[in-house]
This record gives structure tokens, C-alpha cells and sequence, in this order.
């Protein structure tokens, strides 16, 4: 019997190998096993098959080792992997990659161990080779780290070839299961006190007891905790009696007390229970029934209802029917900053049944979570696009809202999936329904619902019948400024401020631009700061007084003297979130100011309890980037200002109306969610026609408009993308590569091809960059040859000396 069996690793086809006599009764699909791949590096890698077809070309080699007695994914995970892989044209064992929890990808380390047979002399050795040595000695056998820190260093490869070489100790492979169950110690009470009268003897009469106060006072602070919690854990007792731990061990000692040590959960859920408080509007129960009617029909539905008409209220009411039914869901968000505000709510009505799973919890966190899914105890999961990894086994509905957002496309590794589409081809293979919700569908997703392909409901009517915000444009060609600097808050801006904050409401402030200034220039030669591995211009943060590229990470010293002519003259041009707080601190030293953007929310709650801080009212104005745009609910917000408009129609990108409309009609969302609201909007051109769309909010006119360029260009939802960039460190080289390629693909799909270019950013980090566009037609078996031919045409440039090193990365519907 043969397995082929999917590992951790970009390999074009899965390997097989041999099943061991002893483990054919016991292997299963979706089980993990130790392999052995190489000369002795080994994995953990997941049985994708199990067939007798020996392999013609090679000698497989034996499993070593089952891990799993059950399966760790089931057979439509398995199904979903090879989907995105073929799909987005990537392999398998980095699909797994992504999917897996780190702890179920066991890692191979390498452990040293002591040769025996060397003896114990060691006087020809050097003083670094001794330490290890003698280390070696005491405890037989050392893991790499324990080596790094003997040494104090982490180069230590040099000292342990030399030692292998020297036949001190040798080398064993050891696979590492890196999940391990969080315990908790309790304290219960020894059984024989359960009875009243063992433990009023035990108090008023037992001498040695009384003798010891301490331990007296102990065993009543316990006794208690017992009476007013139930269960009591050591750390909780010896905290709130303010005994030592030897005190406890005295009344263990005596076998008064015992110690027993569990197995608890990393995540605290609430008890199990569904709570349905509220009615829906007569609008959002004709859109309910209309969803249910669509899905009589049609597999995937959109929900397209204006900021603030309770799409949240719909979702909750599909899912109490699932949850009814015994079926699970899959509610998709595009950002982590969302989960917090809709846990509250979900937790509200459906208490433990929910589960939140997203990249910042802990790799044991994923581990459990993974786990409840798989055993069914977790109903429903809130989680961005990797949640639509998790083993499901009885999937009945997936919601994905904010359906536009394009946080939702992987972008760095592969597989460059997107969650979205992931979702759906999961649900199909439950035969499960779709819901995709937005107040600003994407084209694509709107196309299909048109077109029919897809269900369509509306929701026309805010909640409450609340208007929606009025929209006002301020014209900052109308406004001078000395220094001729860009206008950060405009008189008309101030003014609209301050009469907010008198009416104790509160502000949100968005600029897609965080930092405090994008780039700073010599007003004497004009050079900028630019990064020394990417072609784009250095970013300053006063908060931490550096220039920080936003491409690669790297950090720098602020520049006082220009390197081209010796000036110490710098203008900083444009403005970030950081110099809009400053800005805001300054025109209104009495109000509360939070900013929200990557760099002020980087711990794991930092998102929630941001949030927390404006819904309670202690924060007055809010000034962020697109993070304050997507979906959150603030009862209280009168006031939305786009700082400017002009930067979110300036980018080179066919998609750039779609998004500059989205972003201001979500932002402007925000705004007059229980009473009308304003929204203000700083641009040099006001008579935009996307500004126009905005301000009478009309979606559908930006979607005609939009629909008649994208056909003329060939462009989605006419048309399928395929990206390829090609990477490398000598410019020469990846513009031949390109060109080279380019020439190959002319012949067949010459028609299609955009490219080679450089993009508008060409080098990131020390890579210079080349892109070659596909823009294919909707036909699937064009589409999918198409993919075999660029695969198989890389894998001939490969073989060419000269682009070995070129690394090449398809982009399936790039966004």
C-alpha cells in the first residue's frame, strides 16, 4: 500500500511513499505521519490518498511514524487545498502551510548527542569546543538553542561541525510536536472531609491544626472559595489568603488538602445559549425573506444595503436558524479591528456557541480553536480570511461582509488566495449557502448579482429610518496658505468641529497615510530621503523620531543635511495620521484625541480596547486610516471629514474610482447612525465625478459608469488577471527574464498580454521588479490551459543558468 502524503514545502506534484505493514490498519485520510524526505530531514506531512499504485520512477521509502490516531483535517479541507492550489497556481504543501496551525507542523531540530566511545578527554580540543563538550558530557544529549546559549552566540555552526568532524557527538534528527495543553493547578478537598461531621472534627478538635494558624487560616480561606466559586485553583487561593506556598504544602503533607493538575482552555467562552431580543424592521424582514427565497435557488446571495440598515441584524437571524438546525457558520470579516465590535454583539445573542479566530492569537490558541471546530463544539466562527481554513464538518451558511474589502486577498506568501472565493468553493462542498454583504459591492460581485448569476436583495432604508449623511465639499483651491503647504484642517473644518464637540458628539477624521510626514524634501535641490533597498521615498514617525520605509521595514536617522548639496533646508510635504493628531492636540487642547492606524494598535486587545474607548464616549475625535472605514458601528458620531480626497483618486490602478468611492461612502457611514449626520469632504477637485457619486451617494451610478470603461479595456468583470512579477537583484537580468518570457507566451496569448513593465515602484527590498499582465477572456478551459502553459514556462526559464535565481510569483485575480 502506497500514501501520497502533502508536506510543508513548494513541491510542484505530492510525493509518495510506502504504508509499513504494522500501520495499514491504522492510517486514514487527513491523518498526520512522520516522513522522511532528502538524506535525513523529516516532516509532518498529511495523507492526502492512499492507493496501490507503486511509483514507476522511484523507490518510495517507508512512513516512519503515525501521529494522529484521527484525522487532524477532513476530506473537504483536503478538497478546498487542491482548489486554491490549482486555482491560484501554487502547490499543495504550501496551501498546508498557511492553513495548519504552526503545532501541527511539527518541525525537524536538530539535537546533539554524546559520543560515548570519545572517553572523557578532552585536552585537544579549543575553549569553545570544551564548553560544548563538557556540556555534552553532564547531560548526554543538546538542543541547538542550549548550544547558542553555552556559547552565548548564534553562530555556533562552526564549533559543532568541528566537533561532529572530531566524532565528539553526533547529530539526531528528532521531530518536535510543538502544541502542548495549558494546565491549571486545583486544590480539592481531601473526600474524606466531604462529610460535615469529618470536617467539624477536623476543625475544633484537630490539635496539630490548630497548633499551625496559618494553615488554619488557610484551609477557611479555601474552604470559602469553594462555597462561593465552586472550583479553586492554587493561584487564585494563595492570592486571596495571602498564604506561602509552603503553608499549602503542609496542609497537602497532612492530606487535608490535595493538588490535582488539569488540562484547561487557553480562550474563556461563555455558557452555550441563544438570545434573539429584537424584531427586524418590516425592511430588513422582507430582505430576510427575500435572502431565503434566493437561496431556494441560487448558492450565493448579495446582500446590498446602504451604511447602517442592519445588514448585522439579518446575518444574526440566518444564523440562529443554523444553529437550530445543528449546523455550523463561517462569519468572514476582511480586518482583525472588526472582530472585536461584532464579538460583543454575536456573544450577546449566541454566548459560547461563538469562537473568533485570526494571525493574533497564539499559535496554542489556534491549536484549541481548531480542535472545538473540529469537534463540533464551536457553532459558529468570526475570523478573517484564514478561518476559512478551520475543519468544519457540518458547514450550513457562510457570511462574508464587507464583501469588497481587499484585505481579503492574500498577498505575501503563496498561496495568494482570496477568502472570499475561498468561501464560496468551501461552502459548495458542504452544499452550503452564500451570503456576501456590502454597502459597496465590488463590481465583480454586483456583475454576477445582475447578471444573475448570483441572488440580489437591497436594503434602500437606514435603520430607523435615519437619513443618510449630508455630504459638503470644501475646495482647497479657495484656501491660501503663506507656506503654500497642503491644507491639513480647513477653517470650515474647525468650525464644524467645534460645534460637534459642544453637543458632546464625537468626530472621525480619516487620511489614508499614516506616519507624520510621506516624504520630506530639500527645498534647495529638491532631493528626497529615499530607502537604500526600495525606490520609494522614506516616511517620517515623530512618535519614534525615525524615517521608516513602509515597503521594507527599514529604519533611519532623521536627516538634518541634504546629501546631494550640503542644505540643511527641509519641507515636509503632504501629512499622516501622526501630524493630524498633533495638529487636532493644537486646535483643541481640551478634547480627548485617539489615532488609530497599524502603529498605534499593534498588541493583540490594542484594537479593542481603542474601540471600547470612542463607543463609551472617553475618546472625542478619532483620526485614522481605512481602519475606522470598515464596518465599525458608533452611535454617537455626528462628524466624518475626508482630509483628502485628491490622494485616493491619484493611484495608478484600473480599480482606482471603485475603491476612492468605497472608501469615502464607508467612511462616510459612519457618520449619523441614530440622527442625520454630516460629512466633509478636503479636495482641489470637487467636481470629480466619483466626489459626485459620493455625495448623492449613488452606487449604482459609479457601477454603470465604472462598467462601461471596464468592458472597453478588457478589464474585470470581462475579464480574468493573471500577474507575473519577476524578482531580482540585477536589473539585466529580470528585464531579459521578462522580455524573454513575454516573447515565449507571444504566439498563443499575444492578444491577452500587458508587458513586460517595470511597475510604478521597481525595486523592493533590493529586488528589482518586472510585470508581465495577462487579461484573459471568461472561458474556463482557456484560463486553466493558460495556467499549465505559464507553469510549465517557468519551469523551462528555471532551467536556464542565467535565471535560476529569478524568482517568479503568480498572481491569480490580483486585486
Amino acid at each position: 500500500m502506497y500514501a501520497e502524503i502533502i508536506i510543508p514545502l513548494a513541491l510542484p506534484k505530492n510525493y509518495t511513499w510506502a504504508i509499513p505493514e504494522t500501520l495499514q490498519d491504522s492510517i486514514h485520510i487527513g491523518c498526520r505521519v512522520e516522513v522522511n524526505l532528502g538524506k535525513n530531514k523529516k516532516y509532518a506531512g498529511i495523507i492526502k490518498r492512499v492507493h496501490g499504485d507503486k511509483p514507476e520512477f522511484f523507490e518510495p521509502k517507508y512512513i516512519l511514524n503515525l501521529l494522529d490516531p484521527e484525522p487532524v483535517v477532513f476530506e473537504q479541507q483536503l478538497k478546498l487545498w487542491e482548489w486554491i492550489a490549482s486555482y491560484y497556481m501554487c502547490s499543495e504543501g504550501e496551501v498546508m502551510a498557511a492553513a495548519l496551525p504552526s503545532h501541527f507542523k511539527l518541525s525537524s531540530e536538530t539535537i546533539l548527542v554524546f559520543n560515548t566511545e570519545y572517553g572523557d578527554d578532552f585536552s585537544a580540543l579549543d575553549h569553545d569546543e570544551f564548553m560544548v563538550a563538557e556540556a555534552l558530557l553532564i547531560k548526554k544529549e543538546l538542543k541547538l538553542a542550549e548550544v547558542q546559549q553555552i556559547l552565548d552566540s548564534s553562530h555556533v555552526y562552526p564549533v559543532i561541525s568541528r566537533l561532529i568532524s572530531k566524532k565528539v557527538c553526533y547529530v539526531w534528527e528528532a521531530l518536535k510536536q510543538g502544541y502542548a495543553p495549558k494546565k491549571e493547578t486545583y486544590v480539592l478537598l481531601n473526600p474524606q472531609f466531604d462529610n460535615e461531621d469529618e470536617l467539624s472534627r477536623l476543625l475544633n478538635e484537630d490539635k496539630k491544626l490548630q497548633r499551625a494558624e496559618k494553615q488554619m487560616e488557610l484551609l477557611l480561606s479555601y474552604l470559602h472559595l469553594m462555597k462561593t466559586e465552586g472550583e479553586v485553583t492554587k493561584s487564585t487561593l494563595l492570592k486571596k489568603s495571602g498564604a506561602s506556598e509552603s503553608q499549602l504544602k503542609g496542609l497537602v503533607d497532612k492530606k487535608i488538602l490535595l493538588i490535582e493538575k488539569r488540562n484547561i482552555d487557553r480562550l474563556q467562552y461563555l455558557p452555550k445559549d441563544i438570545r434573539i431580543d429584537f424584531e427586524l424592521t418590516a425592511d430588513q424582514q422582507t430582505a430576510f425573506s427575500k435572502v431565503k427565497e434566493s437561496f431556494g435557488s441560487k448558492q450565493v446571495c448579495l446582500l446590498h444595503g446602504v451604511t447602517s440598515s442592519g445588514k448585522t441584524l439579518v446575518y444574526i437571524k440566518l444564523i440562529e436558524e443554523m444553529i437550530r438546525q445543528g449546523k455550523q457558520v463561517l462569519y468572514l470579516l476582511p480586518e482583525i479591528a472588526l472582530t472585536s465590535q461584532i464579538i460583543r454583539r454575536l456573544q450577546k445573542h449566541f454566548g459560547g456557541y461563538i469562537g473568533i479566530y485570526h494571525s493574533r492569537f497564539t499559535q496554542n490558541e489556534r491549536v484549541e480553536i481548531w480542535n472545538k471546530v473540529k469537534n463540533g463544539e464551536l457553532k459558529i466562527v468570526l475570523g478573517a480570511r484564514s478561518a476559512v481554513f478551520l475543519p468544519f464538518t457540518d458547514l450550513g451558511l457562510v457570511i462574508c461582509d464587507e464583501e469588497h474589502d481587499s484585505s481579503f486577498k492574500q498577498y505575501d506568501p503563496a498561496p495568494r488566495y482570496n477568502g472570499r472565493d475561498a468561501g464560496v468553493y468551501f461552502a459548495s462542498l458542504f452544499g452550503a449557502k452564500v451570503l456576501l454583504g456590502s454597502a459597496t459591492p465590488s463590481l465583480e460581485s454586483y456583475h454576477n448579482a445582475v447578471s444573475g448569476k448570483y441572488g440580489l436583495v437591497e436594503l434602500k432604508q437606514r435603520f430607523g429610518d435615519v437619513h443618510l449623511p449630508t455630504i459638503e465639499f470644501v475646495d482647497l483651491k479657495t484656501i491660501e496658505r503663506k507656506d503654500k503647504t497642503k491644507v491639513i484642517l480647513s477653517p470650515p473644518l474647525i468650525d464644524a468641529i467645534k460645534n460637534v464637540i459642544a453637543k458632546n458628539k464625537q468626530v472621525i477624521l480619516f487620511q489614508n497615510r499614516r506616519g507624520y510626514s510621506p516624504y520630506q524634501v530639500c527645498s534647495v535641490c529638491g532631493w528626497i530621503p529615499q530607502c537604500k533597498y526600495c525606490d520609494v521615498s522614506l516616511t517620517f514617525h515623530k512618535l519614534t523620531n525615525k524615517l521608516i520605509c513602509h515597503y521594507c521595514g527599514t529604519t533611519y536617522q532623521p536627516l538634518t543635511t541634504c546629501l546631494a548639496c550640503g542644505s540643511h533646508d527641509f519641507v515636509q510635504r503632504n501629512f499622516g495620521t501622526e501630524k493630524i493628531e498633533e495638529q487636532l492636540q493644537e486646535a483643541f487642547p481640551d478634547a480627548k484625541v485617539a489615532r488609530m492606524d497599524v502603529d498605534s494598535v499593534r498588541g493583540k486587545n490594542a484594537h479593542d480596547a481603542l474601540i471600547q474607548q470612542f463607543e463609551q464616549g472617553r475618546t472625542e475625535i478619532l483620526v485614522g486610516t481605512q481602519m475606522v472605514v470598515k464596518g465599525l458601528d458608533f452611535d454617537n458620531v455626528d462628524l466624518v471629514g475626508i482630509l483628502d480626497a485628491d490622494g485616493l483618486l491619484s493611484f495608478a490602478d484600473f480599480r482606482v474610482n471603485e475603491r476612492a468611492f468605497q472608501l469615502m461612502e464607508q467612511v462616510s457611514g459612519r457618520a449619523g447612525r441614530k440622527e442625520a449626520g454630516k460629512v466633509l469632504i478636503q479636495a482641489m477637485n470637487p467636481k470629480h465625478p466619483v466626489l459626485q457619486f459620493v455625495q448623492q451617494h449613488n452606487y449604482k451610478g459609479m457601477f454603470e459608469e465604472e462598467l462601461v470603461k471596464r468592458k472597453q479595456f478588457s478589464y474585470p468583470p470581462f475579464s480574468r488577471l493573471i500577474l507575473l512579477t519577476f524578482k531580482h537583484k540585477i536589473r539585466e537580468i529580470v528585464e531579459s527574464a521578462g522580455y524573454e518570457f513575454g516573447n515565449a507566451l507571444k504566439n498563443r496569448y499575444g492578444n491577452y498580454l500587458v508587458g513586460p513593465a517595470e511597475p510604478v515602484i521597481n525595486r523592493i527590498r533590493n529586488q528589482f521588479l518586472i510585470e508581465l499582465l495577462l487579461k484573459l477572456p471568461r472561458d474556463s478551459k482557456m484560463i486553466a490551459q493558460c495556467k499549465k502553459d505559464l507553469l510549465e514556462q517557468i519551469g523551462i526559464l528555471r532551467n536556464e543558468k542565467r535565471y535560476r535565481s529569478v524568482v517568479i510569483v503568480p498572481d491569480v485575480d490580483v486585486v
